[in-house]
């Protein structure tokens, strides 16, 4: 067989095994989380977060749109050397990222059920 029939050969095959894969997992909610910071940020957005009422009233005072919170707690950077993961009953963690314009940290308290946003502050 010449090396051109192989080459054809492959690429049908490769090509119908994506569409088959592309079939079976469409619809699905798959997805590659494999890094610690990934793997907690994910943990925590599949909770239902609640805001304690100092966050509340910061969120207020400073005019912060909680969509900008909901965007460092889906894509921001998990400090995990000022984090507690392991502390019983809820594991802390240091999540930063930007909120308005400026460098911010989050402290999140990660329960079974849910994850309550404790502190925000503005990193200088």
């Amino acid at each position: 067989m010449r090396l051109a029939n192989r080459i054809g050969y492959y690429l049908g095959g490769f090509s119908i095994g994506l569409i088959v894969l592309a079939f079976f997992l469409n619809g699905k909610k798959a997805s590659c989380s494999y890094s610690p910071e990934a793997r907690t940020l994910k943990n925590i957005n599949t909770k239902n977060i609640v805001f304690s009422p100092d966050t509340q009233t910061f969120i207020t005072s400073k005019n912060i749109d909680t969509t900008q919170i909901n965007y460092i707690l889906h894509k921001g950077d998990v400090v995990f050397s000022k984090s507690e993961p392991r502390r019983e009953p809820c594991g802390i963690y240091h999540i930063e990222g930007v909120l308005n314009d400026k460098d911010a940290a989050l402290t999140v308290e990660n329960c079974e059920k849910t994850a309550t946003l404790q502190s925000i502050e503005f990193i200088d």
